[in-house]
């Protein structure tokens, strides 16, 4: 990661130049974990005294350390490494899932402190009963941790409006026109923002998983749904009102199922949670992790999965051509359930990506990985949220 150091621009105030320098000496920290000073200076653009100065400042504040590398190399004196306190700003993460609600504590680094969980069930998933049991998680955190959060990120399985946190439909839970942000940051008393799951999947990727090095990525998952996001030159693809991401409701099969949107033969009709349950002849209410244990039973019979989920792999592929296509992504990364399907459909899948694509043609081959974030994408990718106006202000 490299920035240029805004001091060097005419007209720059001093107290402007000192906040950029922090915080992006602090992204960098957290981001990329800890390094010397003379890294720090080279990535950043900036001289000697000026990182001095900053780290100084940071370590004065108790955001930062500097310690004795373990491991050591060569003779003389070690560079000390740069160090940042994981609890000298700490954020609250919360996944909205269709059966479960995550929370957790995560500190700079990303370094997780302490979490909470729960079921949700139909009669537990009105937005008024998930914001209180969120609050009551919230203040048990704090209590068992001893630490308080600077901001909040929520990752919600529906269309969001990023400006307020304004959920306009999340149909897998019943949820239509509700307020999250405004609501949540009355309870908590903390700046909230809400975005959709895939959208801060993609996030998740990009800062910490498969998408480290990618500018141009698209990120896909599936649950009862499908859902993506989009890193297009380095920065998330949001569009009018943040509403980008609902690659589920691509039309692949006119003759296909009718989908809850009004639709016939979404994409997510193919290839969605109870699609991949139909294709392995299971109730279409398998307990996920039922559905799971089947897919990696599959894996340890050679044959079996490509004859099991041959068509799937199919409708997979036709969709993601599509992906392909129109938005040109050097990678492409299947998290959530896509993750656990066996290797060898995804390879499938890869395959005819790269076959049927023009787009994967011209530029060589579009890479196609899966997510080593697992379940976790979005909640990792609520905790990037609520970093990116904290570390600014730390």
């Amino acid at each position: 990661m490299t920035t240029t150091n805004p001091g060097a621009h005419s007209g720059t105030r001093p107290d402007d130049a000192r906040r950029h320098n922090r915080s992006a000496l602090l992204r960098r920290l957290h981001v990329d974990g800890p390094c010397t000073r003379a890294t720090l200076a080279g990535e950043l653009g900036l001289n000697r005294s000026t990182i001095k100065s900053v780290v100084d400042g940071l370590a004065e504040a108790g955001v930062v350390s500097e310690a004795v590398p373990a491991r050591r190399s060569g003779a003389g004196r070690p560079s000390l490494l740069v160090l940042p306190d994981p609890q000298a700003a700490v954020v609250l993460a919360v996944d909205i899932r269709v059966d479960q609600v995550a929370l957790a504590m995560v500190g700079i680094g990303g370094q997780i402190l302490g979490r909470h969980s729960w079921n949700l069930h139909r009669t537990t998933r009105l937005p008024g009963e998930v914001i209180t049991h969120m609050a009551e998680s919230a203040d048990l955190l704090r209590d068992e941790l001893g630490v308080t959060e600077h901001g909040v990120g929520v990752s919600v399985p529906g269309v969001v409006r990023r400006a307020d946190g304004f959920v306009h439909e999340a149909p897998n839970l019943g949820w239509r026109d509700v307020g999250l942000g405004t609501r949540l940051a009355g309870v908590l008393g903390r700046p909230v923002q809400v975005a959709n799951d895939a959208e801060l999947g993609a996030l998740a990727e990009h800062v910490r998983g498969a998408g480290r090095d990618a500018a141009d990525m698209v990120y896909v998952s599936a649950d009862v749904g499908v859902g993506g996001g989009v890193i297009s030159g380095g920065r998330p693809l949001r569009g009018t009102g943040g509403y980008v991401g609902e690659l589920g409701h691509l039309l692949v099969r006119p003759d296909g199922r009718e989908c809850f949107c009004g639709a016939q033969g979404c994409w997510e009709t193919e290839v969605g949670e109870p699609a991949l349950c139909r294709a392995l002849d299971l109730p279409e209410d398998t307990p996920r992790g039922v559905l799971v244990a089947e897919l990696r039973a599959l894996a340890a019979v050679p044959g079996r999965a490509e004859e099991l989920l041959g068509d799937y792999a199919g409708w997979m592929a036709a969709g993601l051509v599509t992906v392909v296509n129109m938005l040109a992504p050097e990678l492409v990364v299947l998290g959530d359930l896509f993750g656990a399907l066996p290797p060898t459909v995804v390879d499938r899948v890869r395959a005819q990506v790269e076959r049927r694509s023009l787009v994967s043609r011209a530029v060589g081959g579009t890479r196609v990985a899966v997510s080593p974030l697992g379940r976790d994408g979005a909640l990792v990718g609520a905790a990037e949220l609520a970093f990116e106006p904290v570390l600014g202000a730390v």
